[in-house]
């Protein structure tokens, strides 16, 4: 799967197709409470932050012998989608520690891709832009194959409140030999035609639970899933362990499913592809400011 990111737009859905957008988006969570989706007569389904997220089950103490108060359930930094965006509950600061992108930090990863050598960089950048009401900040993607730029991808990232990163879109675009725009397949924004923002990474990776990153139908429809939380991997900028491992894949291309691999104060390192054409790339260095 390519990375991909993503300017502000703010086009609205019924009330029938958001509900049923934001369905979809919500196929395979697991163990993150109860998630449903609503619409405003002016606007589509979209994803919101609660301030009182479900709590962990059994979390409360009960009496024994004698009685004893009832402790408060730690709330869990889950994302909630069951109301319209409150952009106050979202920033353009994402420090979470399995993806933080911090201005100004660049990674450089080698693999290969279609076959051919592939060199991916990847740079957070100092910019903004407001999609679907919230600040995000933009991530530009050049891949390069046989030392030839094919793609230039510029996604955007936000964070809620509960240290949750979201993907809100992107701007993509494939390039010939010559730098020139073929196609744009994939770009899409939350807000736009139906598109939904999605989540691509919990505060708190739980194993087992599921998100959709992203959906606009037909075009971009990414889910991921944790793994493990203790995995090993080793990739040319050096060797780690308790690594967070996640499959990723979309059913518009059901033949392909794809692992990842995140470290702590990192973020990704490795990203194969274990069914469908083999991809791979792997993290070599990262430059920060």
């Amino acid at each position: 799967m390519t990375r991909t990111e993503d300017i502000h737009v703010s086009h609205r859905l019924s009330r029938s197709s958001a509900i049923a957008s934001t369905a979809i988006l919500l196929l395979g969570l697991a163990g993150c409470g109860s998630t449903t989706g609503t619409a405003s007569p002016s606007g589509p389904a979209q994803a919101a932050v609660s301030l009182a997220p479900t709590p962990s089950s059994g979390s409360t103490l009960t009496p024994t012998s004698s009685p004893t108060p009832s402790v408060a359930p730690t709330p869990r930094p889950t994302p909630d989608l069951s109301g319209p965006i409150d952009p106050a509950k979202f920033t353009a600061t994402i420090d979470n520690p399995w993806l933080p992108f911090v201005p100004g930090t660049v990674f450089t990863y080698t693999g290969t891709k279609d076959g051919e050598a592939a060199v991916d960089v990847v740079t957070v950048t100092a910019r903004t832009a407001v999609i679907d009401g919230v600040t995000c900040v933009l991530i530009e993607d050049r891949l390069k194959l046989r030392d030839v730029l094919e793609e230039e991808t510029v996604d955007y990232y936000t964070q809620d409140i509960f240290g949750n990163v979201w993907y809100f879109g992107e701007d993509t675009k494939e390039l010939d030999a010559k730098g020139r725009v073929t196609s744009r397949e994939g770009t899409w924004h939350a807000g736009v035609d139906g598109a939904v923002p999605g989540v691509f990474m919990e505060a708190e990776p739980t194993i087992g639970n599921d998100y959709a990153q992203e959906f606009y139908k037909g075009h971009a429809e990414d889910h991921f899933r944790v793994k493990s939380l203790t995995a090993s991997v080793t990739v040319p900028a050096g060797s780690y362990t308790g690594v967070l491992l996640t499959e990723e894949w979309t059913p518009l291309e059901p033949d392909v499913l794809d692992n990842k691999y995140y470290v702590k104060g990192i973020g990704e390192v490795r990203e194969v592809a274990v069914k469908g054409p083999r991809e791979e790339l792997r993290l070599v260095k990262v430059d920060r400011p």
